[in-house]
């Protein structure tokens, strides 16, 4: 009777734990829980937002956002979820002796001349009405910002359960979607590259929280308890300043954390923080963010240089350079800011800051077309993003290109807003939000 019972209960748990995964992906591919989406390589699973749009046509909702954030939306249910960090009038006292720049610059930080307030809203992503917003932080930031940059560019993160809102040196925080402040963490300061500013996103695995701290000074990366905070492993990282976001990834049912960057891109055992491979060939100023279909993994970077690395995960291990795993690489027109989307066995990514698109076939690097001109465009920071046999790109200056998916180069629309926009766009449902300097819209028929 006993051995009966048991067979029922391991089939039963068994039962819930197929249904339960089943449920959970599906909450993740009906939203968009992190900074490249559910699959976190730029695709909209179930996505179907307008291909035409205009200050007058298929804009649901605008509102304004106060303060500076590039961060990207992320959405769960009707919850949309943005940080931004507002300036006060109330001035740094270590900046009161110091002389300004007489001329500002790209490559002249913004100085943390007033007190910050970080912000996270949680925005309903029907209407655009604020449903809450929490100052989670005041503090004067210890290091300016890039010109482009902010002190709100990190992405948050969530599971559903726990909103993870990372403001780098400033502190993370977990709240749950209510609002509620769960935990806080401080890593440290950070001081990044010329004072260029922080980027890098948190990353949420199961009960694993992981995020990116590599500077001028002492890099790690750090991987938590998601429920409360505290560090599981930390490991030291041999690297300059680096902004790509984590990528985590199951080979063989054991997750590993593949971590980009420009001396070493490294993947470590998520569990234990144990080295499973590495290779080097990215260059410096890392950025954008790596992809995989499950099957190879895609690294890019393209600043005074040009890398894409196609490796094998079932094959990585130890040192790459010269291994069979390292199954392509090409080295001309990648990107700079922007991180690549993998769309259907497609890559696409664009050259430089550049309004200059490529795609390639993903298994094998077949170049289908390379560095095409997207007119009425100039400058993109922003990634692309991919739903319903349609390709996003959104530029600078408030111009966006919709193109058909596929080997060959084919613009179907050309939409203009009056803003800039730096942040990347998310989809949702039939709905394609977009951050810009001055408001976040909501475009949908």
């Amino acid at each position: 009777m006993k051995f009966k019972f048991s067979i029922v209960s391991t089939l039963l748990l068994l039962l819930f734990s197929i249904l339960f995964s089943q449920v959970n992906a599906q909450d993740y591919n009906e939203n968009w829980p992190n900074w490249r989406g559910p699959l976190n390589s730029g695709e909209a699973v179930k996505g179907n937002p307008p291909a035409v749009w205009s200050e007058t046509k298929n804009v649901k909702w605008k509102i304004p956002i106060p303060g500076k954030g590039l961060s990207t939306p992320v959405i769960w249910g009707d919850q949309l979820f943005i940080t931004s960090s507002v300036s006060t009038d109330k001035k740094n006292p270590a900046m009161e002796n110091k002389p300004k720049a007489k001329q500002q610059s790209w490559m002249q930080p913004v100085e943390p001349e007033y007190l910050q307030q970080f912000i996270v809203y949680s925005i309903n992503r029907n209407t655009g009405k604020i449903i809450w917003q929490k100052v989670v932080s005041e503090q004067f930031p210890h290091e300016g910002t890039h010109i482009d940059g902010s002190w709100a560019s990190p992405s948050c993160v969530t599971d559903g359960k726990y909103l993870i809102a990372s403001f780098g040196s400033y502190g993370i925080y977990c709240l749950d979607l209510k609002g509620t402040l769960v935990w806080e963490k401080d890593l440290g300061d950070m001081n990044t590259r010329n004072a260029f500013g922080e980027g890098s996103s948190p990353v949420i695995y199961k009960n694993y929280l992981i995020t990116n701290w590599d500077h001028e000074k002492e890099s790690y990366i750090f991987v938590l308890n998601k429920t409360n905070g505290n560090v599981i492993w930390k490991k030291k990282r041999d690297e300059q300043t680096s902004w790509a976001t984590p990528l985590v990834v199951e080979v063989k049912g054991k997750a590993q954390v593949i971590v980009p960057a420009t001396n070493k891109s490294i993947a470590y055992d998520l569990e234990k923080g144990d080295i499973i491979w590495e290779v080097s060939g990215m260059t410096a100023n890392q950025i954008p963010s790596p992809v995989t279909d499950n099957e190879l993994v895609y690294l890019i970077s393209g600043f005074r240089g040009n890398a894409l690395q196609a490796i094998k995960l079932e094959e990585a291990r130890g040192d790459l350079n010269d291994s069979s795993a390292l199954v392509w690489t090409y080295n001309k027109n990648t990107p700079y800011v922007p991180s690549p989307l993998l769309y259907n066995d497609r890559l696409y990514y664009l050259r430089g800051n550049d309004e200059r698109l490529s795609c390639v076939d993903a298994k094998t690097g077949k170049i289908h077309y390379e560095a095409q001109k997207l007119d009425d465009m100039k400058g993109v920071y922003a990634s692309p993003v991919g739903a319903n046999g349609l390709v996003y790109v959104v530029g600078r200056q408030g111009t966006s290109v919709v193109l058909k998916d596929g080997t060959e180069f084919n613009v179907i629309s050309t939409n203009k807003l009056d803003d800039k926009f730096d942040a990347s766009p998310v989809i949702a449902g039939n709905n394609l939000y977009l951050r810009g300097f001055k408001s976040l819209y909501c475009i949908g028929e």
